[in-house]
């Protein structure tokens, strides 16, 4: 089992025929069982044509009726890319996977309260997606990383994903699935949704958690891991700071009003029975010391 994607997901890709969303089509793929999850593309001006076998459409509603696709990955670019998320919204897609950074926060606001009503679930913007390991990928995260096993990651950083992953092989772990959240203000899926899902997930015995600085979503996560989670988590917090004049993180990493600050998203979440870390080379040495 996994959450999200596995190998029977159908999947359309948004933005296909653009150098971002050909090269992350053919590398996904040609991943684990992608050729037969990998259905269809969609680009307008290309409609009746194909990308290497796959065939392109008009809407994602054509999409969908004539391949029976399931979720949507978009490559469109920024000033377009809310509007590809509410058409795949609009077309009753279960996930729609946004990779797109920088869209602009006023366009998402729009999109996030045409989505309240809807069943389609969101990850993005700005994340690297959603890889069910030797089943599926979704997204540009470097496939040949992964194994399948029993620890899932939800992370807002795609960088410190990658990370996590890699030092759980080293200590011979496989990944249910990894989810990479994004670090966008405004986007999909929280910590606290996907945490909701490993802890049904009964091939998920464990979770490593990583967020960063910015907003509040770690603790009200960890708040409801004290009351309801069954499974064992790790946490850590990226809370890079900035030299002068340089901006670094996601567009969501900002401190405000003294909240959001490194030190206390993991004072709660040390409170509420997580086991942290300080230090991102420790990640997959303190996941494996409590399985």
């Amino acid at each position: 089992m996994s959450i999200l994607i596995d190998r029977n997901t159908r999947v359309i890709t948004q933005g296909i025929t653009g150098k971002t969303g050909a090269f992350h089509t053919r590398l996904c793929r040609d991943y684990a069982n992608g050729r037969n999850c990998f259905v269809a593309g969609v680009n307008p001006g290309k409609a009746g044509q194909s990308f290497e076998g796959i065939p392109i459409f008009s809407t994602v509603e054509q999409a969908k009726e004539s391949t029976g696709a399931t979720a949507s990955v978009i490559y469109v670019p920024p000033p377009h890319a809310a509007g590809a998320i509410d058409e795949a919204v609009d077309a009753g897609l279960d996930l729609v996977i946004c990779i797109t950074e920088g869209v602009p926060v006023r366009d998402m606001i729009n999109t996030r309260h045409r989505m309240s009503a809807k069943k389609t679930l969101l990850v993005g913007p700005n994340c690297p997606g959603v890889i069910t390991p030797e089943e599926l990928k979704i997204g540009i995260m470097p496939g040949h990383i992964h194994k399948k096993g029993r620890v899932g990651v939800v992370s807002r950083s795609g960088t410190l994903t990658y990370e996590a992953v890699g030092q759980l092989m080293e200590q011979g772990l496989g990944q249910s699935t990894c989810v990479g959240i994004g670090g966008d203000p405004v986007n999909g899926l929280k910590h606290l949704d996907v945490m909701r899902l490993f802890n049904e997930d009964s091939e998920t015995d464990a979770v490593i958690m990583v967020g960063e600085i910015g907003g509040d979503d770690e603790e009200t996560c960890a708040r409801w891991i004290k009351e309801h989670m069954r499974k064992p988590v790790v946490g850590f917090i990226a809370g890079v700071t900035a030299p002068p004049g340089k901006r670094m993180g996601h567009a969501g990493a900002i401190i405000s009003g003294g909240k959001g600050a490194a030190a206390e998203k993991l004072a709660v979440m040390e409170e509420c029975g997580i086991r942290i870390t300080r230090n991102p080379a420790e990640m997959g040495r303190l996941l494996k010391s409590v399985l």
